[in-house]
């Protein structure tokens, strides 16, 4: 039976009670007074009852105990004895076990901290039948106001996403196993932004590879020539190069100081080499072939570090020529709008960038093209007027 009392030294009631064979008090925001503890007697009445019912949430009468957390981790572990059905916590890492063998490390550690950093802390020791889809939404809406670094930013759309897909995917896979509507059904990514797109024109790709330090002129002509990714060129090794047939093998990336398979299946691809990328691999070849199994290296010998080299070379570069600055992911983008300005054919482009379709290229390149080639259109206008041209000389020829 619960008790009202009050502190030696305090006016303020506090609730003595028993709940998950525990016992505990909690301090009231009321006075000591006739009054409040009439007021206090019922709450009681209903909390005993609500115990009794097996329906008292800790967090709705004491929301800011410090043992709220423990009280519901109790009630938690008590539904899922009744129920026989496993935790979030715990099925989060049986699923995380059984799929952990279908990815590449990479992208373990990404789900894998995915589920430590975000989502135990929201689920963890809740049965994982009973999370409803407005828990799903409500933790979604709370990763919005969620801040990081000293500018205080807030994640992104594709970073809340990529947090909600491996939720998504337990979520649905427990409810096939354990038979209750999966609360995830019918909710919908965040919309993006599309993505950033700032290519380099043509007169820019020279002016800074004749601008750049010389120990990095053949690495940024690769880049920007052969639209590689930065894992893929920073895990490039000699054995991947092939002057006979002027091809460069993409089949490993470096991605966190590994080597690992390359993003996608469809990024297991041979890149040819224009002139200057094999004259720039050429001249590379003098430099570090006898010293590093990589194309491109420290003067050591191991792989670049790609933040240093941003760091160090990438932004200073681009400030002292005058460039705008950008990423240098842009390399990569360079490569595909030039290509599309050029004529190159669009299923071509696509496998040297490792795209499974040309969908990916038209949605993100293709608006680029016009400005480039500053045509607009005309391509288009010299095949009509060709094709009125030569009916008109028919005509003329019915004609006489």
């Amino acid at each position: 039976m619960a008790s009202i009392r009050t502190r030696k030294g305090s006016d303020m009631l506090f609730v003595d009670f028993r709940y998950m064979n525990k016992r505990c008090r909690e301090t009231t925001n009321l006075i000591d007074t006739p009054a409040n503890r009439k007021k206090l007697e019922k709450v009681i009445e209903k909390m005993e009852a609500e115990i009794t019912l097996g329906i008292f949430s800790y967090a709705k009468y004491f929301p800011k105990s410090d043992k709220c957390d423990e009280m519901m981790a109790l009630s938690d572990r008590k539904d899922c004895l009744q129920s026989d059905v496993l935790s979030f916590k715990e099925f989060a890492l049986l699923w995380f076990s059984e799929k952990e063998i279908e990815w590449r490390d990479t992208y373990k550690r990404k789900i894998k901290e995915i589920i430590d950093m975000y989502l135990l802390p929201k689920f963890g020791t809740k049965p994982i039948h009973i999370i409803k889809k407005t828990d799903v939404l409500a933790f979604r809406s709370s990763l919005a106001k969620v801040t990081y670094g000293k500018a205080n930013k807030h994640l992104s759309a594709a970073r809340i996403n990529s947090i909600m897909v491996p939720l998504g995917m337990i979520l649905k896979e427990a409810s096939k196993r354990y038979h209750f509507e999966n609360p995830y059904y019918d909710i919908k990514s965040l919309k993006e932004p599309k993505t950033d797109i700032q290519p380099f024109t043509l007169e820019e790709v020279w002016t800074f590879i004749n601008g750049v330090r010389k120990d990095y002129r053949n690495y940024y002509l690769v880049r920007f020539l052969t639209g590689m990714r930065t894992s893929e060129i920073d895990g490039l090794t000699w054995e991947n190069i092939d002057f006979n047939r002027r091809e460069i093998v993409i089949k490993q990336a470096l991605v966190k100081g590994k080597i690992v398979p390359p993003k996608t299946q469809e990024s297991y691809r041979a890149i040819q080499m224009s002139p200057w990328v094999y004259e720039a691999l050429k001249g590379q070849q003098a430099i570090t072939y006898k010293r590093s199994d990589y194309v491109f290296c420290s003067h050591t010998g191991e792989p670049l570090d790609y933040n240093n080299v941003n760091k160090r070379v990438w932004h200073p570069t681009l400030k002292v020529l005058g460039l705008k600055k950008r990423n240098a992911y842009q390399t990569r983008h360079t490569a595909a709008t030039l290509w599309l300005a050029a004529g190159e054919s669009p299923e071509w482009i696509a496998s040297q960038m490792g795209h499974s379709t040309t969908k990916m290229l038209f949605n993100t390149y293709s608006r680029y093209v016009p400005n480039m080639t500053r045509q607009d259109g005309s391509a288009f206008e010299a095949l009509v007027n060709r094709s009125q041209m030569a009916q008109s000389s028919t005509d003329k020829e019915t004609s006489q």
